[in-house]
């Protein structure tokens, strides 16, 4: 599946481990929050043989000897000229994957033919996803411990949808690595996209691919290796103080910002047309008060929500202007449907931050407010099919493969002429990017997607997948992906697993609890999940002890 990785044996992996004796687990730290090792092997599913991926932990933060699992803990330079170094860097620094040069890892090889791409296995459904995630190996056991065999083919991929840290003036690699990740998601369908996404992600491929192959091994170097001692004391510095905020004035710690528009909003109701109706909303802490005019304001709302808790999904045609924000609401029977369409992007971007904070229980007071506003806003410039009139479009020549750039969905409704004319059109709007920022760009849309981050599982019922993210649990119809109820993991008491009937149980602190079997998947999967989300939420930038390893073991081992 991810074939810019070098194809690596058993036998190699063993090398580099060390040997595993005694059941410990296997240690080849890969990044500064988590990767895993894919072991490709053929399991039959609904009658076709297709790949099924078991995984492994490997965590750099947790296995790491100390000062080198993150750098905003404990800083390690370069002995040669003083640059930061990554904890990926130095991991693989004298490594045979690298060759001695670990700055080849944050090279991205372009697809060489659109035939890698046939012979993918695509998944055509949710439960086609939720069936390769039976997969997973259990990470608090070695590779041997779990019957994988020397030759068999392993791939390196991030579990965890929870990226800590990442910052591109010296963690090229994992950003890469990441960026890889991320395209072949999109390549393969894994997650969906609108076709003006596919097109963005297509141009800033292709631009991705140019800059590679044009640049030198000292250009590609050049986000980490300019980026002097001072500089990276001082950035280390402004973590540790909790300084990186220092623009805050005083006015956004006495008063809460509020957003108060005419905003469009439908309900959707069976055997009814689909029509919204003009409402004067405001926004105040996590509530959204609608009234028939402005007018009205000071009175009593016609309708009024809680966003606390509520799954926000963006849906959103740049060419057709249309800017909607789906709202699933937790109700005592499941989840209320509230649809908002805002007029123009400006406002869209205002009331979907505002939104995607409020289903956290933060308000637009928050820091990460006036950040989210412009993440989408970008988002949202990378799609305009307009080219800027100061730019001036390069011809269609023979190094655009639409077959290598866009999914088979694209290839099979336009031409590959089409295809590259558009793409070429989009690339106008990352034309003027560096290699590093296009690749964090690429990596910052495909985390605004909708179905970034759900992780899927077979519920127990065949009609129903249990989805689990960063920060909550999803019970989800499998046909359509919509949210029948959700739980946020801040509101959990605790769980427990049964592991004789495989039934996971979970506690919460003011509704019922939630319990389901695992069906067709080792409970020790979903288990780790959880478990490894919740440790994973404890990391704070202001932590400058070293990881609990003991309380990982805990959340996700089952048994100690």
């Amino acid at each position: 599946m991810f074939s810019h990785w070098r194809t690596l044996d058993v036998r190699c992996v063993l090398k580099q481990a060390c040997i595993l004796l005694q059941g410990v687990i296997l240690i080849l730290p890969f990044n500064a929050v988590s990767a895993f090792v894919r072991v490709c092997k053929q399991q039959q599913l609904n009658d076709v043989c297709v790949p099924v991926c078991a995984c492994v932990l490997f965590s750099g933060s947790i296995y790491s000897s100390p000062g080198l699992y993150s750098k905003t803990m404990t800083p390690t330079y370069d002995s040669r000229d003083g640059s930061p170094l990554s904890p990926t860097t130095a991991w693989f620094g004298d490594s045979p994957l690298s060759e001695g040069n670990p700055s080849i890892l944050a090279v991205s090889q372009p697809i060489s033919s659109p035939d890698i791409l046939v012979k993918l296995y695509k998944p055509q459904s949710l439960l086609d996803k939720a069936k390769i995630n039976q997969g997973w190996l259990d990470s608090s056991r070695s590779l041997m411990e779990q019957d994988v065999k020397e030759n068999e083919v392993l791939l390196l991929r991030f579990k965890y949808h929870s990226f800590f840290d990442l910052n591109p003036k010296y963690d090229a690699i994992r950003v890469n690595q990441l960026y890889e990740q991320a395209k072949w998601a999109i390549l393969i369908e894994e997650i969906e996209c609108t076709e003006e996404e596919m097109m963005m992600f297509a141009a800033l491929q292709y631009h991705i691919n140019k800059l590679s192959i044009m640049s030198s091994d000292h250009h590609m170097n050049n986000s980490e290796k300019e980026v002097d001692e001072v500089d990276a004391a001082l950035s280390d510095l402004e973590i540790t103080l909790e300084g990186g905020k220092t623009s805050n004035t005083l006015g956004d710690i006495t008063s809460i910002p509020e957003l108060a528009d005419y905003v469009k909003i439908f309900k959707p109701k069976k055997l009814t047309l689909k029509s919204h109706k003009q409402y004067w909303c405001t926004f105040k802490d996590i509530t959204v008060s609608c009234y028939k005019t402005k007018e009205e304001a000071h009175g009593t709302p016609a309708l009024q929500m809680n966003l606390r808790g509520c799954e926000v999904t963006p849906d959103v045609n740049i060419s057709g202007q249309k800017f909607n924000i789906k709202l699933l609401i937790p109700v005592a029977d499941g989840m209320n449907e509230i649809w908002l369409r805002c007029d123009m992007e400006k406002q869209y971007a205002h009331w979907m931050a505002a939104c995607r904070l409020a289903s956290k229980g933060k308000t637009m007071a928050d820091s990460s407010y006036n950040l989210e506003v412009q993440n989408i806003l970008s988002f949202l410039k990378m799609q305009h099919m307009n080219p800027d009139p100061q730019y001036i479009a390069e011809p269609i020549t023979t190094d655009i493969n639409p077959e290598c750039l866009v999914s088979p969905r694209y290839l099979k409704k336009y031409k590959n002429k089409q295809i590259s004319a558009r793409i070429l059109e989009a690339h106008q709007n990352v034309a003027q990017m560096s290699l590093i920022e296009a690749k964090m760009r690429f990596i910052q849309a495909w985390q605004s997607l909708p179905e970034f981050g759900i992780t899927h599982f077979l519920g127990g019922k065949r009609e129903e997948l249990i989805g689990i993210t960063y920060n909550r649990l999803i019970r989800m119809d499998a046909s359509t992906g919509d949210a029948i109820k959700t739980w946020r993991f801040s509101n959990m008491k605790q769980w427990n697993v049964n592991w004789e009937i495989k039934m996971v149980t979970v506690e919460f602190a003011d509704e019922p609890s939630l319990a389901f079997i695992c069906a067709e998947v080792d409970c020790k999967v979903v288990h780790e999940f959880i478990g490894g989300y919740i440790f994973l939420s404890t990391r704070a930038k202001d932590q400058n002890e070293s990881l609990d390893e003991e309380m990982f073991y805990k959340l996700t081992s089952g048994w100690v």
